[in-house]
């Protein structure tokens, strides 16, 4: 039985794949649990609508990134943080703090995933910051652009 899943089921197919299942797993497992139906054509019709909805969808944020990264460029993000006397933190600034700070300083919304940190800051200082992007609409090409971020004692 030909089915398109709506949700993705490890190891069997993933969402919106139209694939050929047992009948028995079909109407048993898959249609109960609403993980898939059965591939009509209005289904699959449908399926095809949702697939090309996604693929604008996605474009558009793209293109909402690009903005923010470009409005991000060459700009600095100050984060204010307690210290101890030589300057060491007392809590290590990761990718959530620099989110905060830029989207309260700028209004920029990038998300965490798109921040470059090796490891956590540990101490004040100016710090170059990358941030990379891959995009889907240019064959898979990476963006990268850098920012400053300042941590200054309290």
């Amino acid at each position: 039985m030909k089915v398109v899943f709506l949700q993705e089921v490890p190891r069997v197919g993933r969402k919106y794949d139209v694939k050929e299942v047992n009948d028995g797993y079909a109407v048993n497992f898959l249609f109960p649990r609403k993980l898939a139906r059965m591939a009509t054509p209005k289904a699959m019709a449908e399926i095809e609508k949702h697939k090309k909805e996604i693929v604008i969808e996605r474009e558009v944020q793209e293109d909402l990134l690009n903005k923010n990264l470009e409005e991000i460029k060459d700009k600095t993000v100050t984060i204010k943080a307690k210290t101890d006397e030589k300057g060491h933190l007392f809590s290590a600034i990761r990718q959530k703090n620099i989110i905060e700070a830029m989207n309260q300083e700028h209004r920029v919304r990038i998300s965490e995933d798109y921040i470059v940190l090796e490891k956590p800051l540990k101490e004040i200082g100016e710090f170059e910051i990358p941030i990379l992007i891959k995009t889907t609409k240019d064959s898979g090409t990476e963006k990268k652009s850098f920012f400053k971020l300042r941590v200054e004692k309290i």
